[in-house]
């Protein structure tokens, strides 16, 4: 078949002073090239433009322009080194806290908890470091899958003949002349000089899910013009774009307009597909995606092939052109939740020690030599072990998830932000649906199921194919096909089965004859389905005569064929779009519209039809062409729809029980997406459709986004804005997307994901990469849970810690104001919060209770407080009941004068009060506790005893003996009376008890909420 060509491969251009090549430096926008006129020449102005012939560069010249323009990469991705991750872990606010911390106790000579959290603070960010460069190291292996090599054109010098090279994408340069086939990326922004049936997928780019026909223009674009469907239709073998958008599908597309000349027509209005133009009122601007000379890095050959010039590499590309107009990513839920906390805290210890002081110098008479104890109040309010447990928590659950579920966690936080998703954004395609069409049913003219409609559908796909000498089917010729046999097949099983009863019965027909002996292949038993009877003709026994391919313009391809046993007669078989394939078909007006609403009407519950017609005409020898497509018979419609995902029905139902809303955001028509979710029990509601987004303010939007699960027609900036509003409103939000269109929704997100073939700017924008095959929703389940799971261990691990430190700070106000001397010794102080500390970091390989991963988890800081403040308190109140415990213990009011009791006393009293506040407040320790198991075992976990309740008991056992140890009176502490353990299990008991009323008033609190 000819090539479509603009210049011939003779050799340079025409002579002349060459223009000068573009610049080096990206223009506004970074399409430089294609954005700077360019678009506007022919296609032997641009290869005179760019200094280059149909030859190619020579390897001079090559190097030249590489070492000019530099290596077509995107803006280099700088590496961050192991000191740039340590101190960009130091932003951290809760880092940040202890640090302040730390300085403010060395300036007081507290030199031992200066040393202390020093230590932690540089362990937490190692290990946040080591998380975050195994995450990047999983993302160049990925980067490595991706294609890197291009054919190209190239001379030794300007005498020698050109010839096809291999060489690696990055040294590519603009002039250069590139190859193009089947499955290539494209590695640059290039322009077409040849192409043969060249359609291209641009999804990453434009965010079209059906490929984009391109072909050659040789005359160069008038401002305001707009193409309409490239060549002329009177030459088949012009045949642009036969591949994945062949017969111009009845599909209503982004563009929502019918083909060039046709009008709308209402059979669900119109064509849809990229490439094949619009009327029907004022065309829309045409953006650059949409000129079919010009094909743009990121997307990829569906079908044929082409020859094209370079024009942009780099920086220069519309590909980098996207990435850079990305605005920075804004706070996600882990950062506000953060700094929310970290400001409460930064709070409270601000206001201590100015009180401390002033409470000293009013009651006391005491100075500034009360600072120290100030200070180390403000200090014992921190939780030290914060960014350990975090960090730990995070580690732990990226690492599982990486090994086990094959999920890349890139950035640590968004693990917890992934724990917090309660709306997940998604698109339809690869999503919930393959993109790949499957046949639902063939109908006649009334809409009755006609299986000679699908046979004939066959036909028309399997002689276009061979004739017109198409690489591969696509995929609707693939799925005709695919249906066509699977109802041979069901049909010659049902007529093994008659005629296995037949013979039992003798009820064969009166002259025997053989369905192979029916004409037309019309079986004995009426069936009548040409190729479907028993030893009847399938589309490959037909005899092939001619193809006239699909085009744009037409939106339709023709198979002529000859019927076996049926000489001097050729039969045109038609397939294409509804309105095309009918306004050829000898119809009256009235049958005309009837068939047109008929195809609405299907159109409208989400199904996409082909329209099918035949013509019996006189064999001759002469070619066909579109002329010969008139006066058709109209035989019936294919309906198909994409098959769905399989594993997408049972992951939906698994997040809503989980408490997630999904959306989905698309850009394809409202009927075809509410029938996928339909299909999958996801209940579509009312679709709201781009023209309703754009006459909302921000207000109406959140409202309608909140009540509606389907938004069709988007377009990128339609999909950040909702995902934006919807996180305005309040929701955690997590946005599933894998193309340059993706970049803003992904960016306004809480949390962006994509898969592993996802364009490599959408992977590097994303906090979590899916390594497996495609979106898998099931992958994603794994990583809410996993982050559900770490942010409720975080979340125990503040409330716990918290509400224990702040009763312990009250109780230090009060013991200093009422005491003679320090209510406890600095030394004591800090071995107290090692050993707290030390066994909190047993929350991080605690198990959480399946209950309390049922919903959303996310850190927040009103709720902290409300808590962290009743828990505290009564924290207070038993270190006060200690307090009187240990006056009598004491022998009197005056006993508590012997300050080595007292710190020993408080000492143990802390530990054992600390231990018991971490078994009973552990989250879900009760909703953890099987029917009929024993209060110790829900105490210790569901399974045995856990971590922390080891790590508890410890910690008791270490407030009990560590005073009667050789390690007592270094530390100032004393062996205790009797007396006082007996009325200090009183006191705990009491405790335990009032823990418990409090904890389950919290939780029907929070049921309720």
């Amino acid at each position: 078949m000819p090539e479509t060509s603009e210049a011939e491969e003779s050799g340079r251009t025409a002579p002349g002073p060459p223009a000068p090549l573009p610049s080096a430096s990206p223009a506004p926008g970074g399409a430089a090239v294609i954005g700077g006129g360019l678009r506007e020449l022919t296609s032997l102005q641009v290869l005179r433009t760019l200094d280059t012939g149909p030859r190619g560069l020579t390897d001079g010249d090559a190097a030249e322009r590489l070492a000019r323009f530099g290596e077509n990469t995107l803006p280099a991705r700088r590496t961050v080194s192991w000191p740039g991750r340590f101190l960009r872990s130091l932003r951290d606010p809760f880092t940040a806290v202890l640090l302040c911390l730390g300085l403010v106790s060395a300036a007081v000579a507290a030199w031992g908890t200066a040393c202390v959290i020093t230590v932690l603070v540089v362990v937490s960010c190692v290990l946040r470091s080591a998380g975050e460069h195994r995450a990047d190291r999983s993302m160049a292996g990925l980067r490595d899958l991706v294609a890197t090599t291009a054919t190209v054109l190239r001379r030794a010098d300007g005498e020698a003949a050109p010839v096809a090279r291999e060489i690696p994408v990055d040294e590519l340069v603009p002039g250069d002349v590139v190859r193009l086939g089947p499955g290539d990326l494209v590695p640059a922004d290039v322009r077409l000089l040849r192409a043969n049936n060249l359609s291209v997928n641009q999804a990453a780019l434009a965010g079209e899910s059906a490929p984009v026909v391109k072909h050659p223009v040789d005359a160069p674009n008038r401002p305001g013009d707009r193409w309409t469907g490239g060549a002329p239709t009177d030459n088949a073998s012009a045949g642009h774009g036969h591949g994945p958008t062949h017969d111009g599908l009845t599909r209503n597309g982004p563009t929502g307009h019918a083909p060039t000349g046709n009008g709308n027509g209402p059979a669900g209005g119109g064509a849809g597909w990229k490439g094949h133009g619009a009327t029907g009122g004022e065309a829309p601007e045409s953006g650059p995606f949409d000129a079919p000379q010009l094909c743009f890095q990121g997307s990829s050959v569906m079908a044929g092939s082409g020859t094209a010039v370079v024009v942009a590499t780099g920086a220069r590309t519309r590909f980098a052109a996207a990435h850079d107009s990305v605005h920075p990513r804004g706070p996600s839920a882990f950062d506000r939740s953060v700094h929310g906390i970290s400001w409460i805290l930064i709070r409270f210890m601000l206001l201590t020690p100015p009180l401390v002081l002033m409470a000293n110098a009013a009651l006391r008479g005491r100075g500034l030599e009360t600072l120290p104890f100030a200070v180390a109040v403000a200090v014992g309010l921190t939780p030290e072990m914060l960014p350990v447990i975090v960090t730990t928590c995070l580690a732990r659950g990226a690492s599982l998830l990486a090994r086990v579920h094959g999920v890349i966690v890139r950035r640590l936080p968004a693990l917890h932000d992934l724990g917090a998703v309660d709306v997940l954004c998604l698109d339809k395609t690869g999503t919930l649906t393959q993109d790949r069409p499957v046949v639902v049913r063939a109908l006649d003219a009334d809409g009755r199921d006609d299986p000679e409609v699908l046979h004939w559908a066959a036909v028309n796909a399997w002689w276009t194919l061979q004739l017109a000498d198409l690489p591969v089917p696509d995929a609707l010729d693939e799925a005709i096909l695919d249906a066509d046999d699977a109802l041979g097949e069901a049909i010659l099983v049902a007529h093994d089965a008659t005629d296995a009863r037949d013979t039992v019965d003798g009820a064969y027909t009166a002259d025997g004859a053989d369905t192979a002996d029916t004409a037309d292949g019309d079986d004995a038993s009426g069936h009548g389905v040409p190729g479907h009877g028993r030893g009847a003709a399938v589309p490959f026994d037909y005899d092939g005569i001619a193809a006239v391919p699909f085009d744009p313009a037409r939106r339709l391809s023709t198979a002529v064929v000859r019927t076996p046993g049926r000489l001097g007669v050729h039969t045109l078989v038609v397939k294409g779009a509804v309105e095309n394939v009918l306004e050829r078909c000898a119809l009256d007006d009235a049958e005309r519209q009837r068939l047109l609403a008929l195809a609405a009407d299907r159109a409208d519950d989400g199904l996409r039809l082909l329209a099918v017609a035949t013509a019996e005409r006189p064999a001759r020898q002469r070619a066909y062409t579109p002329a010969d497509e008139r006066g058709l018979t109209f035989t019936g419609f294919v309906a198909l729809r994409e098959e769905l995902v399989p594993s997408a029905a049972g992951a939906l139902r698994v997040l809503a029980d989980r408490g997630v809303t999904v959306k989905v955001l698309t850009g394809d028509h409202p009927g075809t997406v509410a029938r996928a979710c339909r299909d999958l029990g996801l209940d579509p509601g009312e679709v709201c459709t781009a023209d309703g987004i754009d006459r909302l303010t921000d207000r109406e939007l959140a409202e309608l986004a909140d009540r509606t699960t389907v938004f069709a027609r988007c377009t990128p900036e339609h999909k950040a804005r909702i995902v934006t509003t919807l996180r305005a409103a309040g929701h955690t939000t997590g946005f599933l997307g894998d193309g340059v269109n993706d970049l803003p929704a992904l960016h306004a997100a809480d949390v962006g994901i994509c898969p592993r073939d996802a364009v490599d700017v959408a992977r590097e924008s994303a906090g979590v990469v899916l390594a497996g095959h495609g979106k898998d929703l099931t992958a994603i389940d794994h990583a809410i849970m996993a982050g559900r799971h770490s942010s409720v261990t975080i979340a125990t691990y503040l409330r716990i810690t918290l509400s224990s430190n702040l009763g312990n700070v009250i109780a230090m106000l009060a013991a200093g104001l009422l005491l003679p001397f320090l209510p406890m010794l600095p030394a004591q102080a800090l071995v107290q919060n090692l050993c707290f500390d030390a066994a909190q970091l047993t929350f991080s390989y605690d198990r959480v209770a399946p209950a309390a991963l049922r919903r959303p988890t996310m850190l927040r800081p009103r709720d902290f407080l409300r808590f962290i403040t009743a828990f505290g308190a009564l924290n207070a109140v038993a270190d006060l009941a200690t307090f009187a415990v240990l006056a009598l213990a004491l022998r009197g009011p005056g006993g508590t004068d012997d300050e080595a009791l007292f710190h020993s006393g408080w000492f143990t009293e802390n530990l054992l009060t600390q231990a018991l506040v971490m078994v009973l407040l552990r989250t879900g320790r009760r909703t953890a506790e099987a029917p009929g198991t024993s209060g110790a075992r829900g105490v210790f976990g569901v399974r045995g005893i856990s971590p922390v309740g080891r790590a508890a008991a410890a910690l008791a056992v270490t407030g009990l003996l560590l005073p009667l140890s050789p390690l007592g009176p270094p530390l100032g502490m004393t062996a205790l009376p009797s007396v006082y353990y007996l009325l200090l299990v009183v006191v705990l008991g009491l405790y335990a008890v009032a823990l418990a009323v409090a904890r389950r008033r919290h939780e029907n609190r929070g049921a309720r909420a």
